[in-house]
C-alpha cells in the first residue's frame, strides 16, 4: 500500500497516534497539513487496506454477525465518549431494521475519523465507501483506531486514562502493509 517510508514514523508501519492529554485531540492537524485543519485534504494513508478484514479475524466475525457492535466502539471513540458505545450501537441496530438505513447513518463517522487523523478518502467517497461495502469499511476503521494504540474495548475515557497514565498499547507485531 505505501510506495516509501517517507514523510512516516520511524520504525512503525503506520503513522503514530499522537493526542493531545490536554484535549483527548488528536494532534495530526499541524503535523501534516503545516498547520492547517486536518478535515480539508487527507495526507495520510490507511494503516490497512479497505479489503484487509482477515488482518483482524475477530474483529471481522463480530462485524459480520453483530456489525452494531463494531460501530458502537469507533463511534464512541471518533465521538470521544458521547454518546457511548451502548447508545451508538442500539441507534445502528434500530437502523439496521428499516432496509439499510444503518449505512447511511455510519457513513457519517468515516469522514470525521479521516479528519482527526488527516487519513485520505479512499479508495472513493466516504458514504460510497459504506454503502458498497459496510462491513469492510467499519473493518477498517475499526483496525485504525485499534493500530493508533486504543483498545477498542474499553472505551474513550478508560483510553484516555491509560494516555494520562503513560499506558500505551502496543501496535500488533508484524503489521504487514499491502
Amino acid at each position: 500500500m505505501y510506495a516509501s517510508s517517507k514523510g512516516r514514523d520511524e520504525g512503525l508501519p503506520y503513522p503514530a497516534a499522537p493526542m493531545s492529554i490536554a484535549t483527548g485531540q488528536p494532534s495530526y492537524a499541524s503535523r501534516y497539513n503545516g498547520g492547517s485543519s486536518a478535515a480539508g485534504r487527507g495526507t495520510v494513508p490507511w494503516s490497512t487496506g479497505l479489503c484487509h478484514c482477515c488482518d483482524d479475524p475477530a474483529n471481522c466475525l463480530v462485524t459480520t454477525f453483530c456489525p452494531c457492535i463494531t460501530f458502537g466502539q469507533i463511534a464512541e471513540l471518533v465521538n470521544q465518549g458521547e454518546p457511548g458505545c451502548a447508545v451508538n450501537g442500539t441507534i445502528y441496530a434500530l437502523l439496521m431494521g428499516f432496509g439499510g438505513l444503518a449505512c447511511l447513518y455510519s457513513c457519517f463517522y468515516r469522514p470525521k475519523l479521516r479528519g482527526q487523523y488527516g487519513l485520505e478518502e479512499l479508495p472513493c467517497a466516504d458514504c460510497l465507501v459504506h454503502f458498497c461495502c459496510e462491513p469492510c469499511a467499519l473493518c477498517q476503521e475499526f483496525r485504525e483506531l485499534k493500530n493508533r494504540g486504543f483498545d477498542m474495548g474499553i472505551g474513550w475515557e478508560a483510553n484516555i486514562k491509560r494516555q494520562k497514565a503513560g499506558i500505551t498499547v502496543a501496535p500488533p507485531v508484524g503489521v504487514m502493509m499491502r
